[in-house]
């Protein structure tokens, strides 16, 4: 969409509900996080229409520096607007999403909207049917905006290797952005949505959560469908959604959560409301501290976050003891080999299409050895039963989200996106979700990272929005005019 069809889209767009200046001009509109934002919707204090100009005008103005899209939706969003503007001043509510302006991740199918997982080999491909998580939220009601750019087919961490250009960091472009949902950080952090879903399969979601200064959560494996996603990894893919605050998330995740029959990877567990969990008590929870392999070599500034954020939770807690986790195997000898049976035709007969860094990562793959794979199958299995016994005298798990702030572009930290502390809880399958907890010096973002038991969402939810009020840290936006 370009600048003068943007401004005559914004022009021509009027708002069909009762507007209260004094109530939605007392901050930018895309600022707002989905809850503020679906309040005045409720309150006929602005429209959805206005909600997706806001946001439209933010990415016209800041996309072009960050590049956390793909594909603007810029009339078809508008147009979409102004019909659940429509059946909102008739009365008609679907929910608290009914016209709140999202975004997705592009491996995330949306049909007539084209999905590319960020690689030239799918640059032209529109699916004809939504990912499951996808109508979902359009039947919600949700509007979107587009399709935010990722490292190439989420397989990598810096979100540097993508057809579609490096993505940079809202809080310092020079910086990485983590991976593989890097263009969902960015766009929740720099308002140009309200709202998104990431994909993770060793931390996707809570990586660029941390370094964009937002709320990820990843909850338990087969939770969320991830029918008509793109596949990295069967055994360890989760979708999982990605916002400004606690209780955005939950929002976003009442939504998406529940059984899809035609999903093998779901589990018909019942969705509790998430919303509802925010205000559960704390005071009666036991936290476990695994210093082991999570608290090693942490970059000195996030050690003293950490310790800050530790000291907090503590005092609105039971207990926090040390607890050492169960092995979890070699994450990558599972999604190696499964990352190329999903890749196997196309890296055969296309592997000028894929980026150099892709191409090799998935080409060395090819020699997996059956019974390696065999086994760490089975490890995860057995890790997924093993680390139920950690929460017999435990509720929930407190560590560091990554070990350093966002390293450098082109750094030789860049890669790893910056000391992942994330892959073993997608082992695990447990919920875990990674809140703002602290800036650097130099104003990069830190995240605590808090993990329950299996279907414990409703704990996680709580100790993070408890943590989330009792500090400041999730109401800082990014100064992108500086």
């Amino acid at each position: 969409m370009d600048r003068r069809t943007f401004l005559t889209l914004s022009g021509a767009a009027t708002a069909a509900l009762t507007f209260d200046p004094a109530l939605a001009q007392s901050a930018d509109l895309a600022d707002l996080s989905l809850a503020s934002a679906s309040d005045l919707l409720r309150k006929k204090a602005a429209s959805p229409v206005e909600l997706t100009q806001a946001c439209l005008g933010r990415i016209e103005k800041y996309n072009a520096s960050l590049n956390a899209f793909i594909t603007v939706r810029g009339e078809q969003a508008l147009a979409e607007a102004r019909t659940i503007e429509d059946e909102l001043r008739r009365g008609r509510p679907r929910g608290p999403l009914h016209g709140i302006p999202i975004a997705l991740k592009d491996n995330i199918d949306t049909a007539g909207v084209r999905t590319t997982g960020a690689s030239e080999l799918f640059k032209d491909r529109v699916p004809a049917e939504d990912a499951e998580v996808a109508r979902r939220l359009k039947q919600a009601g949700a509007i979107l905006l587009g399709k935010l750019n990722l490292h190439e087919f989420a397989y990598g961490g810096s979100s540097t290797v993508t057809a579609f250009g490096t993505m940079h960091n809202p809080w310092a472009l020079d910086r990485v952005t983590g991976g593989s949902s890097g263009g969902p950080g960015i766009a929740v952090a720099a308002g140009l949505c309200y709202g998104s879903l990431g994909t993770d399969t060793a931390g996707s979601v809570r990586m660029p959560a941390a370094h964009c200064g937002i709320v990820g959560f990843k909850p338990t494996y087969g939770r969320v469908p991830s029918r008509g996603v793109l596949t990295l990894s069967w055994t360890l893919d989760h979708v999982g959604p990605m916002c400004k605050t606690v209780e955005d998330a939950a929002l976003m995740l009442n939504i998406v959560a529940g059984y899809d029959e035609m999903d093998p990877t779901t589990s018909d567990v019942p969705v509790p409301d998430y919303t509802r969990a925010l205000r559960l008590p704390t005071a009666k929870l036991r936290l476990g501290i695994p210093r082991a392999g999570f608290f090693d070599n942490l970059d000195p500034e996030v050690a003293s976050a950490i310790t800050t954020a530790l000291d907090v939770v503590r005092k609105m807690t039971a207990s926090a003891t040390d607890v050492t986790l169960p092995p979890s195997g070699n994450p990558a000898r599972v999604w190696a080999p499964e990352a190329y049976a999903y890749h196997e035709k196309w890296i055969t007969e296309s592997p000028d299409k894929y980026q150099q860094g892709t191409r090799n990562t998935l080409q060395r793959s090819v020699d997996s050895k059956a019974w390696e794979y065999v086994q760490a199958r089975r490890q995860v299995e057995l890790a997924r039963r093993e680390i139920k016994k950690t929460f017999t005298n435990i509720d929930l798990l407190v560590t560091p989200t990554m070990k350093t702030p966002p390293p450098l572009l082109n750094s030789s930290g860049a890669g790893g996106g910056g000391g992942n502390n994330n892959a073993v809880f997608d082992v695990f399958g447990l919920p875990t979700i990674s809140i703002p907890c602290g800036f650097t010096k130099s104003g990069l973002p830190i995240g605590l990272q808090i993990s329950g038991a299996p279907w414990a969402e409703p704990t996680v939810l709580s100790l993070a929005y408890a943590y989330e009020q009792a500090t400041e840290w999730h109401r800082r936006r990014p100064n992108l005019a500086g």
